[in-house]
């Protein structure tokens, strides 16, 4: 269970976010539509949104990759900084989706960017993104970078099964169907005050069997029936329920934080059900969630990065904002961040 509060000396922090969303929306309903019509089953009317709550999600058309909203988002958090892509001398693509196995898609950003950093991709599901953030901070503290960009692009709409052959197979991808798509990146760097003041994670690897994408490595390098996602949902929200509340309760007790200390708490967003049986546990106030999942769906890794963007200019400096990561394997990871 590695844990960790910063030296107040020696402080990194996020001083630039950016995020970016594809064009096409996609509401539930027509999804539905589309799932039971290439079938031949039916399915109970609006389903998909009473069982998830979600309404809508963005999806990347073909064209648009895991890249291409990395970069996209990446442009976006530069310019806030008021930075050069020659400026950054770490890149990190904080995924779970990719471009491709091979070569790191960070590489695929680098080039797009103009970039000539240190490049290199980190993958751990859902948490991708706060575990980059994380090894980003760490290589700053530790003299092997100066400043920062991490990236994540998802595309998971594309292990979304569109065309089970019967009811079981849909109901094995059933998760699936609560995926979007979306682009988020954070700057990095030394500050004065604030920053990342905590860390703490936890795994339950006995559970990595519960959910995923089994294709694309050795195991099932070939066969489209492997690309598409299969899980047990129940069996996901069980583990994260005793799982994530522990660390959570952990982190809150080392730091001597209760809710009313966070401006804001930013945690990865599957379902509405999800979301709403988090705050039932944990009590956290409802306005300090940043909802997102009912419009955007389940955009994996990017979750808290858009969250972050859109509450960004909001905070003052002093601020803090608790972020809650989940992620299939089973990880739990908790970051408690000061705005500078």
């Amino acid at each position: 269970m590695p844990k960790q509060m910063s030296d107040p000396q020696q402080q990194v922090g996020i001083t630039a976010v950016g995020s970016l969303l594809p064009d096409e929306v996609l509401s539930s309903d027509r999804l539905q539509q589309e799932v039971a019509g290439s079938s031949g089953f039916a399915l109970p009317p609006t389903l998909l949104k009473q069982a998830t709550g979600i309404v809508t999600r963005r999806i990347a058309d073909e064209g648009t990759f895991a890249s291409t909203l990395a970069v996209g988002a990446a442009r976006r958090a530069l310019a806030a900084a008021e930075l050069d892509p020659l400026d950054i001398d770490l890149l990190l693509f904080a995924s779970a989706s990719r471009d491709m196995v091979e070569p790191a898609t960070a590489h695929i950003v680098q080039a797009e960017l103009g970039s000539r950093a240190h490049a290199l991709d980190v993958t751990n599901a859902c948490n991708s993104f706060v575990n980059g953030i994380d090894l980003a901070r760490v290589m700053i503290l530790a003299g092997r970078a100066r400043r920062a960009l991490v990236v994540t692009g998802e595309t998971p709409s594309r292990a979304m099964h569109r065309a089970p052959a019967g009811f079981a197979e849909f109901r094995s991808g059933f998760a699936g169907y609560t995926f979007g798509d979306a682009g988020a990146a954070v700057v990095l760097e030394a500050v004065e005050r604030g920053g990342i003041l905590d860390v703490d994670s936890e795994t339950y690897s006995e559970h990595w069997a519960v959910g995923g994408i089994p294709g694309g490595g050795s195991r099932h390098p070939r066969g489209d029936e492997y690309t598409y996602f299969r899980g047990d949902g129940r069996e996901l929200r069980g583990v994260f329920e005793k799982a994530g509340t522990a660390v959570i309760d952990r982190t809150l007790h080392r730091t001597g934080m209760e809710w009313d200390s966070f401006a804001k708490v930013l945690v990865h967003q599957v379902t509405v059900p999800y979301l709403e049986r988090f705050a039932e546990l944990t009590g956290v106030p409802a306005e300090k969630l940043v909802v997102t999942v009912p419009e955007l769906g389940n955009v994996a890794s990017a979750s808290i990065g858009v969250q972050l963007e859109r509450v960004y200019g909001e905070l003052c400096p002093g601020d803090r904002v608790l972020f809650v990561g989940l992620g299939g394997g089973i990880s739990i990871m908790t970051m408690i961040w000061e705005k500078s």
